[in-house]
């Protein structure tokens, strides 16, 4: 009988600690990002962040008129790259790089989910979703 009086509240407490948790919601690809609105963008890597659940790499573009932007594209998770052949050392930082992809949902924001990154030697790696 002492066991039963404990066991409703201390699942009552593990209950409530669990769904009191915050949840971080992964967002659907389409729900961020334009698969129509197809980009390509030049520039120079200024930080990577390889990291869960996406991975961002940072880039310093100028504009026409040589007005220097950044620029933020989403690649795929950090062993979703190794796994498929992308080596930390091709994000670096000072680099020149043109990343293709799609333009985020929010046309104010400089920001796109990278499917490709090119090289300056010409090197090229898949690194996100293909979109359409």
């Amino acid at each position: 009988m002492t066991r039963r009086v404990f066991a409703v509240p201390a699942a009552i407490v593990v209950f409530g600690a669990l769904t009191a948790l915050p949840v971080s919601a992964h967002h659907s690809f389409a729900a961020a990002f334009d698969a129509n609105a197809l980009i390509t963008v030049q520039g120079v890597i200024t930080q990577v962040k390889l990291a869960n659940p996406h991975s961002w790499i940072y880039l310093d573009v100028k504009d026409a008129n040589g007005k220097v932007e950044q620029w933020g594209f989403e690649a795929q998770t950090p062993t979703a790259l190794i796994r498929s052949g992308v080596k930390p050392e091709v994000f670096k930082v000072g680099s020149t790089v043109t990343i293709r992809g799609c333009h985020a949902r929010d046309v104010t924001k400089n920001e796109g989910a990278a499917r490709e990154i090119v090289l300056a030697d010409g090197r090229s790696y898949i690194i996100g979703p293909k979109g359409n």
